[in-house]
Parts: C-alpha cells; structure tokens; sequence
C-alpha cells in the first residue's frame, strides 16, 4: 500500500469538496394550475407539462 509523498493544502482540499454541495432546485410557475414546480417536471398538482395533460391526478383522487 502506498502513502503520500506531500500534504494536499486546504484550499484544495475544500475546491474538491465544493462539488458535493447540494444544489438548489429552480422553482417555475406551472402554466396550468400557477403551482411552483421543480422545472422540466410534471406538476403533482394538475399533472400538466407544457401545456398538455401528462397524469391524469383526477384518477388517482377517485381510486381512494
């Protein structure tokens, strides 16, 4: 097994590190219901995307 030769320094220690952040998502408007949604997602609201029914959530509420 092999060991170090040199001490990495903190600056980039913390530069590798800085990739393992968590991200925020972007919010955008659903064009149907106005929910915020996650964007390039299907609403969980209206179960739009883009303009066109993807989910129909009516059947889902009716089942229960």
């Amino acid at each position: 097994m092999s060991t170090q030769k040199q001490r990495h320094t903190k600056a980039r220690r913390d530069r590798a590190r800085k990739e393992l952040k968590l991200k925020v998502k972007k919010l955008v408007v659903c064009s149907h219901c106005q929910a915020e949604i996650i964007a390039h997602k299907v609403c969980s609201q209206c179960g739009y995307y883009k303009g066109k029914e993807a989910v129909n959530t009516l059947k889902k509420i009716k089942k229960k």
